[in-house]
């Protein structure tokens, strides 16, 4: 397999609130410990953990919006502490975080973002079509996000992170605070995307998200990657969940 992500040692720490120093004692939280993986083109990669873990904090880095403090991490060969503008136009990163403007419609957006990675007009009108009819959108292209529904918006949000069509994806929580039925056709389109031969990295607390999608699994729990195998090879004969709390007892000494 072709290794299009190659993590080396990622960390990332934060100066932590006065109140919570007070209470914990730690002028400093380490959000990501001495990361290291790798991600092979083509699969569906995730990283699994409860909230806290360090997931967002690493896709942040992955997507160069922070710089680790330590250690470096390299998409189809370009460095994210070096090479940020490059490895941008690899990528596409959605994250639940993600406000685009709510004055603006969902067909100006999508036309806006392509604009900035230089996407030929036709080429942009060919994917928005395409991408609105399988989203759902087109009847609400020309109305302002501020008047669209919660699914909507982040089903917009989702088709603009990949309006230049990236090879390398990375979706933060894809599914939170989705409905069951935007959530299916969010999956499905990640099924989809993999079967193009898109390379995903995602994070997650969803157990069945990750049994549906992932290829391999990374379990993520205070900053430190403690597993990491397909999920045959992890879970052996019990099911994702069981084999989850038991690594995470094992590594923090608390009865879930």
């Amino acid at each position: 397999m072709e290794e299009i992500l190659k993590v080396e040692g990622l960390t990332k720490s934060f100066k932590q609130p006065k109140k919570f120093f007070k209470q914990q004692g730690e002028a400093v939280k380490i959000a990501v410990n001495n990361l290291s993986f790798t991600v092979d083109r083509g699969e569906i990669f995730g990283l699994l953990g409860p909230n806290g873990a360090g997931k967002t904090t690493t896709l942040r880095m992955l997507a160069t919006l922070i710089k680790p403090d330590s250690g470096n991490a390299f998409i189809c060969g370009k460095s994210i502490v070096s090479d940020e503008s490059a490895v941008r136009r690899k990528i596409g990163f959605l994250t639940g975080e993600l406000k685009l403007d709510e004055t603006f419609t969902p067909a100006y957006l999508f036309e806006f973002f392509s604009d900035l990675y230089g996407i030929d007009k036709s080429v942009c009108k060919e994917r928005m079509s395409r991408l609105f009819r399988k989203f759902g959108i087109n009847e609400f292209a020309t109305q302002k996000l501020g008047n669209l529904s919660t699914g909507m918006k982040q089903k917009t949000a989702l088709v603009v992170s990949i309006a230049h069509d990236p090879e390398f994806i990375i979706f933060d929580e894809p599914t939170n605070g989705l409905d069951v039925l935007t959530a299916k056709v969010v999956t499905d389109f990640l099924q989809e995307l993999r079967a193009e031969g898109k390379t995903i990295i995602l994070s997650t607390h969803i157990f069945s998200l990750v049994e549906k999608l992932c290829d391999r699994v990374g379990v993520l729990i205070n900053g430190r990657l403690v597993a990491l195998d397909s999920l045959q090879n992890l879970t052996k004969e019990k099911n994702l969940e069981e084999t989850f709390f038991e690594l995470y007892e094992k590594t923090t000494g608390e009865r879930v």
